[in-house]
């Protein structure tokens, strides 16, 4: 599917990456984060393809993986000082009887046509020694080495 404002392309800071087609100002919709969802018994299991993860986990437990029915959202790189934010809300898709949480991407600054967008992914991870396997590319002045989230 073609999208208006945002195409994946080659980046510099890791694989694919998302890229503005137009200016966009601070605060635009850019799209929702898609794919199949897991429970968190499902994902404790491993009921997931752990090849490639795009991995997105929400605050009641499930987990949206982004490989499998997803959209240009999931190549979204990581940056220390990202230009776009993910927003958790809930939904209620057509024919659904109840709400579901939601991941919406919007800019959190304005973005110039062809520049790469980015998202900070803030990991959890349960063991400190594995820091050094999230190793971050942005080379942002204030990069903190790494995707793990603040403690």
């Amino acid at each position: 599917m073609v999208h208006p404002l945002i195409e994946v392309r080659h980046s510099p800071v890791h694989g694919h990456g998302v890229f503005a087609k137009v200016d966009l100002p601070a605060g635009s919709f850019l799209a929702q984060y898609e794919g199949r969802r897991y429970t968190a018994y499902q994902m404790g299991r491993g009921d997931w393809d752990d090849k490639v993860t795009y991995l997105f986990g929400l605050s009641d437990g499930t987990t949206i993986d982004g490989a499998q029915g997803g959209n240009v959202t999931r190549h979204l790189n990581h940056a220390c000082v990202p230009n776009c934010e993910a927003v958790e809300d809930s939904e209620k898709p057509a024919g659904a009887k109840r709400k579901r949480l939601a991941v919406r991407i919007f800019t959190t600054a304005p973005v110039a046509k062809g520049e790469e967008l980015f998202l900070d992914y803030a990991l959890t991870i349960d063991n400190e020694a594995d820091r050094a396997a999230y190793r971050c590319f942005c080379a942002a002045e204030a990069c903190r080495g790494d995707m793990v989230g603040p403690a």
